[in-house]
């Protein structure tokens, strides 16, 4: 494969990792007028997610084991068929129960078909030794992503007037954008590039040869504490304006600033990873969460010192946003065999994306018994446990991989 055609891989690869996640996100930013436009309440609206989160769930390992079975272009391009075709179907805001059904098909076409095909061709993407880059690279990608269309998809609803009408054409444009990409991701996938050399069968055996190894349960437990870290910074914004007194509208932008930072923590992540060690580099990146979010355990309510707690935000979110980046390259400094790259994905993303179900329910628990700074302590110091963790199993791996010189 040419470098450029290889780097346009990586570029739809990347794109399409960050806009297929859009549609069933879309309440991040479009919460009252999504629901308002289905005429859902809050539980129902929320019940919605859920559907979607069991679904992801049940099919992360299942998912892993197709990725390795069948061609990652032929699942790709379903997964971007299927999201695109529910999500012009949910545009015309069918019924609670239509709408349950359309939330647990993305799921299952994103973790069923999608997820563990990107990792296993971003795995195939690079050599051994450029893994860190590989995902750096992809989560950059994934983030720019992101924000384009979402940016986009903004000034569209407030073009047309923040109606009913507006979330309906917002999905629609969304809609054909995932399909289009599917189109796309068909001529330039190629399934050679995941094999790396690999063609044999995956059988069941292998899966429980995946379940064996003690390093793919290590790195299941870095994600784990890593996206344990990434919830918490949800609660950067609520807390700036709880505890600082900043005005919703400066919170709000200091989340917006966070999130730029994505793209370039994840890719010198990949590079410094890459240069320094994958596993060592984790190790000093859970070493900053931990020294940071105990920093915020401490910190006074007093909005004279505001610049530290803006300081402190913008240190978590790069170590953050740089573990995202690099831990599934952990698969290739840790052994994984490349031919059960899509299986070992999805068991370590079964166990490390669990934060999406208690993380939320540990803040909101603690916030409402705790009112004000101590609840954001208590949290705070759960984020401490949590990359301690993170820190044990990254040193564990670092010691299992590190050559005799080191």
């Amino acid at each position: 494969m040419g470098d450029i055609r290889r780097w346009i891989l990586m570029l739809v690869l990347g794109f399409s990792g960050g806009v297929i996640f859009l549609l069933p996100f879309l309440r991040e930013w479009l919460y009252d007028p999504l629901s308002e436009a289905l005429s859902l309440n809050n539980t129902e609206f929320g019940m919605l997610m859920s559907v979607f989160g069991i679904a992801s769930m049940l099919a992360y390992v299942p998912g892993g084991w197709v990725a390795d079975r069948y061609s990652p272009r032929k699942l790709i391009t379903l997964s971007l068929f299927i999201m695109g075709g529910f999500g012009l179907y949910f545009s015309t805001f069918p019924g609670y129960r239509a709408s349950l059904l359309i939330h647990a098909g993305w799921g299952v076409a994103i973790t069923l078909m999608f997820w563990a095909s990107m990792l296993r061709v971003t795995r195939g993407w690079a050599p051994p030794d450029e893994q860190g880059r590989a995902f750096g690279i992809l989560e950059t990608t994934r983030g720019v992503a992101e924000m384009a269309v979402n940016g986009t998809l903004l000034a569209i609803f407030v073009w047309l007037g923040s109606t009913d009408q507006a979330v309906s054409t917002v999905i629609v444009v969304l809609s054909t954008l995932t399909i289009a990409l599917g189109v796309v991701s068909w001529f330039v996938i190629e399934d050679t590039v995941a094999d790396r050399g690999d063609s044999e069968t995956i059988s069941f055996s292998d899966v429980r040869r995946v379940l064996g190894m003690p390093v793919v349960w290590l790195i299941a437990l870095v994600i784990l504490a890593a996206y344990s870290a990434y919830w918490t910074s949800f609660y950067f914004t609520p807390y700036a304006t709880d505890v600082f007194l900043m005005s919703v509208g400066m919170a709000g932008a200091v989340s917006i600033a966070r999130m730029w930072l994505k793209p370039a923590a994840a890719v010198l992540a990949g590079f410094a990873a890459d240069r320094f060690g994958i596993a060592r580099t984790t190790v000093v990146l859970f070493v900053v969460l931990i020294i940071s979010f105990g920093l915020f355990s401490v910190t006074p309510a007093n909005p004279a010192i505001v610049w530290l707690m803006l300081a402190n935000i913008a240190i978590a979110a790069i170590a953050i946003f740089a573990l995202r980046g690099i831990y599934f390259a952990l698969l290739e400094e840790g052994g994984v065999p490349v031919a059960v790259t899509g299986t070992a994905g999805g068991v370590v993303s079964l166990v490390g994306y669990t934060p999406d179900i208690y993380m939320p329910y540990i803040g909101g628990v603690l916030l409402d018994a705790y009112p004000g700074v101590e609840g954001y302590r208590y949290f705070y110091l759960i984020a401490v446990g949590f990359c301690t963790l993170g820190f044990i199993a990254s040193l564990m791996i670092y010691r299992r991989t590190r050559t005799p010189n080191e």
